[in-house]
Order: C-alpha cells, then structure tokens, then sequence
C-alpha cells in the first residue's frame, strides 16, 4: 500500500514497475500483479482493480488518506509507505491529525501482524502515526514544504527545524520544543538527485519524471520495493520505464496547441508544480468539485507571484476565484473558463510552441481525456 497527500499515485506506478521488473527477471507472470494503475484508491476502486485479476498473488495499491486504516485492518497489508501529509480537500478531511490518528491507532491494533512502515522521516505527522508500527523504515527525502507542520502532533507544541540542504546533500532536522519526538535517523536518503541505501550505495534513479519530488518519491519506492524483497538494482531499472502515470506529466494534441499536463491539488502540490511550468504560456485550471475540494481558500496559499511576467490563463469553473489570486499577485492574465477555449486562447500566439497547463483534480481528468492520455 502507499498512501500520502501527494506524490501516491507516481510513487505507486514506481514501486507496481519494480515490482513487474523483478518477476519478470524471474519468469513469474505479470498477470500475478495487481496495481490499480488509474488511481482508483477508495473502498470500490481498490476491490474493483483486485477483482480484475483474481490469479494475481501481488498487490501494489494506491490508498485514498481517509481508508488506510480499514485497508490495515481488511487488507493486511505486508508495507504501509506512508509519503507525506498535507491540507488537501479539508471539506471531506477535515484536520489532518485526525487521519493520522487513525492511522496511528490502526497500526498499534495490527501490531506484530501489521505491515513493515516505509515513512518519510521529514514529516513530524508521518512519524508520529508510525510509531506504533511493528517495524519502521525511514526515509530521509529532504522535504522542503513545511508550511504544514508548525505543531507537535504528539503534544500541540512548536516543532523546531532547520532546512535540508539539496547542494550540500545535508538532511534538515525537525523536533518537538516540548516533548520527545524528534526527526529519526533515516535509512534512506535522499542526496541532490541521488538515493544513498543503508549500506551505503548510491543509486541514481534517471526517472523519466521531472522535479526533486519525484526523486523522492524514488526513493520511498525504492525503500518499499527493498522491504518487499526486490533486488534495488532490479527495481531501479524497472522504474526508469514510468514516464507518464495515470497521465501525470504527459504530452497531449488539442487541436493546433500542444501541452503538458502536471497534476496540483493542494499549496503543497502547486509549490512543486510551478517551477515545472517554464513554458512562456502557463494554463491554470481551477474546479471544486467533490474529487478536487469545494473549499478553494487555498488558492491564497499558493505563491503565484513567481508567473509574473508570462503569458497566464485563468480557466476552468472557478477561474474567477483564481483570476483574483492573480491580480492580487500581480501577475497579468486571461480569464476563459472553458478548458478547450482556454487551450485554444493559449496557443493563439504561437500554435508551434508548447504549453504547460497546471490543474486541480477534475480539470486534469477531462484534459486527460480530451488529449487521448
């Protein structure tokens, strides 16, 4: 199982490929794997992508936040690799703690027969829903969003923390000003574009995925693929074979514009997917329906300050909301709700040149299915 905020389905579709890779290098059937490759991660989708191959004898699931601890519970899952935690559809979350504890009470009631934990050392909610695992594999991934993590989850105090540094390869620190909780030592971690293992060998995943989270999200993957008995080798090679899950950072026709599509539904998702956008033309779709969160306040989360200067189009059915976060950021923009028209506004000054779109959940499925991705 990988569950986590963001970064589960990529982190999903690594880990179901080294999986694939290793029973390949063994001469065991792909049809032995299951892997919910779409994203379907709630109660009705995980039992439909399991119903789809009854012969399958690995599962590699991705798992919705808000049914972890029934699928620990039901599922009885071998390795939990748990990514991270943020704000992201407070309307149907609500407080993040609270679906920590969750996982944190699930965990302690699995004891000795629950699963081997892969967690990411650098989130304080993350470890401390952990704790009560039997067994815990920390991942250091040099997270650079803290914005989510100011408070102690074990006790309410003030969390103290000094930054990782990427250049240097220097993990930073986190602990409670209060009580014992405290970063733990990892024994994973992440280095620039580099995943370092416990003994010491250094792995260069060369994924066809853009952006530092997505070494990151390697090297969780490598972590679980490791617990779960795959060669590291193996499962770096087999890796490098994802370029596009479930149409994440894929390239699309529609019509005479030509686009790549990054997936970002929450500040944290939009802080790693806004410095991918480096086309001069930027598309910003915005919805709120259910898949996306009707509460759309984090807009103003979101440093959209960094687009002034480039060609902005505000679009989808909360493009106004968002065409007033612009204006407020400074940054010059088009409003056109309709995605195809927007598209269109988009490439209307140069069809040759490439555009970067940048969408919430629902916006993203419909390009995926206008572009054929």
């Amino acid at each position: 199982m990988v569950s986590g905020t963001n970064g589960k389905t990529t982190t999903t579709h690594l880990l179901a490929a080294a999986v694939r890779e290793q029973l390949r290098a063994t001469g065991v059937p792909e049809d032995r794997l299951v892997h919910n490759a779409d994203g379907a991660n709630l109660h009705h989708g995980i039992a439909s992508a399991l119903s789809e191959r009854p012969r399958a004898t690995t599962a590699v699931l991705e798992t919705d936040e808000r049914v972890v601890a029934d699928l620990i519970r039901l599922g009885r899952p071998e390795v939990l690799v748990l990514l991270n935690f943020s704000r992201d559809q407070l309307d149907r979350h609500h407080e993040i703690t609270a679906l920590g504890r969750s996982w944190r009470i699930a965990l302690e009631r699995a004891g000795a027969d629950g699963p081997v934990v892969v967690a990411n050392a650098d989130e304080p909610l993350i470890v401390w829903a952990a704790q009560t695992a039997h067994r815990v594999v920390y991942v250091d991934t040099a997270t650079q969003w803290t914005q989510d993590a100011s408070l102690c989850p074990a006790c309410g105090a003030m969390l103290l923390r000094e930054q990782p540094d990427h250049v240097g390869g220097r993990g930073g620190w986190w602990r409670c000003s209060s009580c014992d909780l405290a970063q733990p030592t990892a024994s994973w971690r992440v280095v620039e574009d580099t995943v370092v293992g416990p003994d010491g060998r250094v792995w260069r995943p060369e994924l066809q995925l853009p952006g530092a989270f997505n070494v990151s999200n390697a090297a969780c993957a490598l972590a679980g693929a490791d617990v779960f008995g795959v060669d590291p080798e193996i499962a770096v090679r087999g890796m490098r074979t994802v370029t596009a899950p479930a149409g994440r950072f894929g390239t699309a026709r529609f019509g005479d514009v030509t686009a790549r599509l990054l997936l970002a539904k929450n500040p944290a998702g939009w802080a790693e997917a806004l410095p991918l956008a480096r086309t001069g033309t930027v598309v910003l779709a915005i919805d709120s329906a259910a898949a996306d969160g009707r509460d759309v306040s984090w807009l103003w989360d979101v440093e959209y300050e960094q687009l002034a200067g480039r060609t902005v189009v505000a679009t989808g059915p909360r493009a106004q909301d968002l065409a007033v976060r612009l204006t407020y950021a400074g940054v010059e923009h088009r409003c056109v709700p309709d995605l195809a028209e927007a598209l269109a506004a988009a490439g209307a000054g140069d069809q040759d040149a490439p555009v970067d779109v940048i969408a919430t959940y629902t916006p993203f499925q419909r390009l995926r299915k206008m572009g054929g991705l």
